[in-house]
């Protein structure tokens, strides 16, 4: 258990630069969370479902972080802020995800088996993004703030949208190391962009296919003459 609190401890401390002492962790309500969840968890495996399930709720009343105890999560998991964060019952989450506040990894309806998402190593989901639906989000990927994913994503890849947009990218640094929420690709910009050039492109080439028409016409009026 000491091993497990210092693990906890050391993960919050990595990730958060808000943190300026050890002591501090224990005030996180991830870090209760965390903490709650591998207890219930525990107690989910050996078919103590209603003792899980008490830990998890009363975990959830006092820290705003709903994780179901069937939930399966791998280490170096990292949850900031928080608050109105919710994880289903047949999630599985790798080694060294991060979460932002208000981040749903839910299911679709009433299906039956696994029904929440499959979440790979090096992760990350920023806030308010809603992964819905039992399907697989590839290694090192980061799913932009207010994202609606629907649909599996690739290894190394960042979605942005609603519904999510799969964009890949060069860049195969791993999310935790920057915890960068902003800097990710706009396919709808993209794609106006892209289109504005299209169009100053064709618009150039009637300017000089009209050129080229009027030139033309000054030949054939000089040979009639």
């Amino acid at each position: 258990m000491i091993t497990r609190l210092k693990n906890e401890i050391a993960i919050v401390k990595e990730r958060d630069p808000a943190i300026h002492s050890a002591a501090e962790v224990f005030l996180y309500p991830s870090f209760k969370a965390m903490i709650n969840y591998r207890i219930a968890h525990r107690l989910y495996e050996k078919k103590h479902y209603f003792l899980a399930r008490f830990i998890s709720q009363r975990s959830a009343r006092k820290t705003g972080i709903e994780i179901h105890p069937g939930a399966k999560i791998g280490k170096g998991f990292f949850i900031d802020h928080g608050t109105g964060v919710v994880i289903g019952e047949t999630t599985e989450i790798g080694d060294n995800v991060t979460l932002y506040q208000g981040v749903t990894l839910g299911g679709t309806g009433k299906e039956s088996g696994k029904r929440h998402p499959t979440v790979c190593d090096n992760v990350m989901i920023s806030a308010g993004a809603k992964v819905l639906g039992s399907f697989t989000i590839g290694e090192g990927s980061k799913i932009g703030a207010g994202s609606v994913v629907l649909e599996e994503v690739p290894p190394h890849s960042t979605v942005v949208g609603v519904p999510g947009h799969v964009v890949k990218r060069e860049d195969v640094s791993m999310p935790r190391e920057t915890l960068d929420q902003t800097d990710l690709p706009d396919p709808v910009q993209e794609d106006i962009t892209m289109l504005k050039r299209e169009n100053t492109e064709l618009t150039d080439r009637l300017l000089t296919l009209e050129e080229e028409i009027r030139h033309l016409k000054k030949q054939l009026e000089k040979k009639e003459d």
